[in-house]
């Protein structure tokens, strides 16, 4: 009799853990029912449900993330463009979304991948290469989420977001683009040094035009001063010469004997009676 009723206890408590099922928060709960979906909006918390009958799945219904590998896409103007880009999508039916996909996260992530890498190559294709880069983060955005949304409908997804990483060039293109880029700063430096000599050269001749002005401008200033200088001394030395002849004619013999003799090696062959020596004479008889 114990025995029966450890039995009957054990069964009761396993009908009652088969019942009973928790719902966590950023989840929702499908209640299948003989394989036939019956409710697609169970909630957090504790439910039950008729064991044997009944069976419940669990779906995360927080926004998860496709990361996708780059690809090459064309441009309207037939460049290729290498682009990298990721999807923040979420459950909105799930009902439809365990129809389309059993339920599992990673087919979901396979079917909703080529649907936004078309709309993405649909909108490349119709932009150059400027506007994808200048729209990538902005118009492009929304259009793609919007144009991502159509696709996914029947599948019970909701795009949130489409973010775009980075937008490379082929390798092989970068190549090209690079060298065209240094030829042309290459040239873009010649042109600037070619223009910097230019412009040195015109620096040196203006200067040394401007040089030669003023030499000439300071010659004749100084050949100015000179004559005038001359004139006031011949001035004096006529006012001198009337003052006193003797004293005058004394005078321009000392500055010929200083002349004659300044570098103190001079020889001078002259006869001794010459109006040259007319002072030494006159000092030689005042002794």
């Amino acid at each position: 009799m114990r025995n029966i009723v450890v039995i009957i206890v054990l069964g009761l408590a396993l009908l009652a853990s088969s019942s009973i099922f928790i719902v966590r928060e950023a989840q929702v709960g499908v209640l299948f029912q003989l394989g036939r979906i019956v409710r697609t909006d169970i909630g957090p918390g504790v439910h039950f449900k008729m064991p044997l009958i009944q069976d419940v799945r669990i779906f995360d219904s927080r926004i998860m993330t496709l990361d996708s590998q780059p690809e090459r896409y064309l441009t309207s103007e037939k460049k290729d463009v290498n682009v990298d880009f990721f999807a923040k999508w979420r459950i909105s039916e799930v009902g439809r979304y365990y129809t389309t996909t059993s339920g599992d996260e990673l087919q979901a992530m396979q079917r909703l991948n080529p649907i936004i890498k078309e709309a993405l190559r649909n909108q490349i294709n119709q932009r150059t290469l400027q506007e994808t880069v200048s729209d990538a983060r902005s118009t492009m955005t929304e259009t793609l989420v919007r144009t991502a949304n159509e696709g996914t409908r029947n599948l019970g997804i909701e795009v949130v977001d489409v973010r775009i990483k980075r937008i490379d060039l082929p390798e092989e293109v970068s190549e090209s683009v690079y060298n065209r880029m240094r030829a042309e700063r290459s040239r873009v430096a010649n042109e600037l040094r070619s223009q910097g000599i230019e412009a040195s050269e015109t620096i040196r001749a203006n200067a040394d035009r401007e040089r030669q002005v003023i030499l000439a401008n300071a010659e004749r200033d100084a050949q100015r001063i000179r004559g005038e200088g001359d004139a006031k001394a011949a001035d004096i030395y006529a006012q001198a010469y009337g003052r006193d002849a003797e004293f005058y004619g004394f005078h321009r013999s000392l500055e010929s004997y200083r002349t004659a003799f300044e570098n103190g090696d001079s020889v001078l062959v002259l006869d001794p009676d010459s109006e040259f020596f007319r002072y030494f004479d006159n000092a030689g008889r005042a002794e």
